[in-house]
């Protein structure tokens, strides 16, 4: 009697027959996990201002407290990304991404019913501990479903289920935002959560490295704090508007010190988190570091493209995320057709050319004003998520056929954790860069206000609306001036992210691959070089 594994012998396969047969059914049931965790993010994205509305519309959060909404869950996210992947490898994806998508489904419904910013940032940070399990997972599961053959078209598709989660995601908050209270965008994930739990127990295999690493705690603390200490000097920087104050600079040192003991801890460790041995490999690295200054840049961009279509142009929630339709499209009809691109042209050209389109839409934003057309905003939402697709399709290949099959965890690991870290440094930076150009742009226009009110309106442009609104009529004077303080911080705000975006174009330009040969092709060359022998 044949058995699945005799009848993945007989065919030359590596999974089992079984598994093989509802390979597509799996991958679908792993984007919906996925789904979550991307939805989330790009919900949070257009509830942002409405969070930022004083109570009971929202909770009055500061800029840097929703700063701190996003970073809190992104950098545990990140930190445990890697200790997520070694603990899939060791003690099965399935049983990881099970308890993920539990605690991300408990966060969730706890961060639905916060009552204060800070109680928000904590429960976001629940959040983050089950996306960190659950991201990794999903990728490592794909790798060990499809054949090597079959993978780049099987992310090509994963890829695009992202591109649909960020389509989905803005417009389901605008219709949540406009029907219910701010909460309603986290309780959505429950009932997903459910749906996503019931089908992984039926349909998805489980798989495991045969020769996994040991967990390393230690790593996994210092890269955690590390990365909290960085993020918080620079979110305090731009708040004061002043990277000089020696808080700040003592807080971004400590934490550049404990980032530099975590490397040094993991290269003499025999158990690392993070194997500092994979970046020998030039063509990972420029991967993993193009992964990062995409999201660097993308990150703090659309941070601010959500108060520009809400606190400047006067579109809802639902209306902010019917005009980030055009992104998500893009990446949903490229994504799964790059692998056509890198088959023609190579690694290196397609990803070059996505990175410098990306560059050319963020620096578009800084021709942006109060009245700029509608169409010349979607033209840029679209060729930013043509870039995207051209960019992190191609990359998460590269990355994840670096390492051995049975590594597939620690390659998604780490994908995950600098793209996690480059998005959380992104919004930082750039939100601090943000912040920083208003405040100085808009104080003259508040110096008849009292100073501890000229300080809290300074922060951000729904700070400055906030004061505009309590002081009645006269307060009127102020919206105007805000409204062009905020344009002229995102224009320099823009050009940052454009130039970080050129940055990743000459990294992947120097070092990514050229066009692969195919084997038909080498083939033919050495019946060509048999003949004229």
């Amino acid at each position: 009697m044949t058995t699945p594994a005799d009848g993945a012998a007989l065919t030359g396969r590596r999974t089992p027959e079984a598994v093989h047969r509802r390979r597509w059914a799996i991958l679908g049931v792993l984007m919906l996990s996925l789904l979550i965790v991307v939805l989330d993010n790009s919900i949070l994205n257009v509830a942002i201002k409405t969070i930022s509305t004083p109570a009971p519309t929202g909770l009055g959060a500061t800029q840097s407290e929703l700063e701190w909404a996003i970073n809190s869950y992104t950098l545990v996210f990140a930190g445990l990304l890697f200790t997520a992947g070694l603990l899939g490898d060791r003690l099965g994806r399935k049983k990881v991404l099970l308890g993920g998508l539990a605690v991300f489904g408990v966060g969730s419904a706890l961060a639905a019913f916060s009552g204060s910013p800070v109680e928000l940032i904590t429960f976001r940070a629940v959040m983050g501990v089950g996306a960190a399990f659950v991201m990794p997972a999903t990728l490592a599961v794909l790798m060990n479903v499809f054949e090597r053959e079959e993978q780049p078209k099987a992310i090509g598709v994963w890829a695009g289920g992202v591109g649909l989660a960020i389509a989905i995601g803005p417009i389901t908050g605008g219709v949540l935002l406009d029907h219910f209270w701010w909460g309603s965008v986290f309780l959505v994930n429950v009932p997903i959560v459910l749906l996503a739990l019931a089908l992984m127990l039926w349909l998805v295999p489980d798989s495991r490295d045969p020769d996994p690493c040991r967990v390393d705690p230690v790593g996994v603390v210092l890269s955690v704090v590390g990365l909290v200490l960085l993020v918080y000097g620079i979110i305090k920087g731009g708040r004061l508007a002043d990277f000089t104050d020696a808080t700040v600079l003592g807080t971004i040192g400590a934490g550049l010190a404990v980032l530099v003991a975590f490397v040094v801890l993991e290269k003499r460790s025999d158990h690392p988190s993070l194997d500092v041995t994979y970046f020998r490999d030039k063509v990972f690295s420029a991967a993993v570091a193009a992964v990062a200054l995409v999201f660097f840049a993308l990150m703090g961009v659309t941070f601010f493209s959500v108060f520009y279509t809400q606190s400047v142009r006067g579109y809802s929630p639902l209306q902010t995320g019917l005009l980030l339709l055009p992104l998500a499209a893009a990446q949903l009809i490229f994504a799964p057709r790059v692998r056509l691109l890198v088959d023609r042209f190579g690694d290196r050209a397609t990803t070059t050319a996505g990175m410098l389109v990306l560059a050319a839409t963020l620096a578009a934003f800084a021709t942006l004003d109060a009245d700029t057309p509608l169409w010349i905003l979607e033209v840029v939402f679209f060729l930013m998520g043509a870039a995207m697709a051209h960019i992190m399709t191609p990359v998460s290949v590269l990355i994840l056929q670096a390492l051995p099959r049975e590594k597939a965890g620690s390659a998604s690991a780490l994908s995950n954790t600098f793209r996690q870290v480059g998005g959380a440094l992104g919004i930082a930076v750039l939100g601090s860069v943000l912040s920083a150009a208003y405040r100085t742009e808009v104080e003259d226009e508040l110096t008849a206000l009292p100073p501890a009110l000229r300080h809290t309106a300074g922060e951000s442009i729904e700070a400055t609306l906030g004061v505009a609104a309590k002081l009645g009529p006269q307060g009127k004077a102020l919206v105007v001036p805000a409204q062009d303080a905020f344009l002229h911080a995102m224009h320099v705000t823009a050009l940052w992210g454009a130039g970080v975006a050129l940055a990743g174009a000459a990294v992947v330009a120097l070092f990514l691959p050229g066009r692969r040969r195919a084997p038909q092709e080498d083939e033919g060359e050495r019946e060509l070089a048999e003949s004229r022998s």
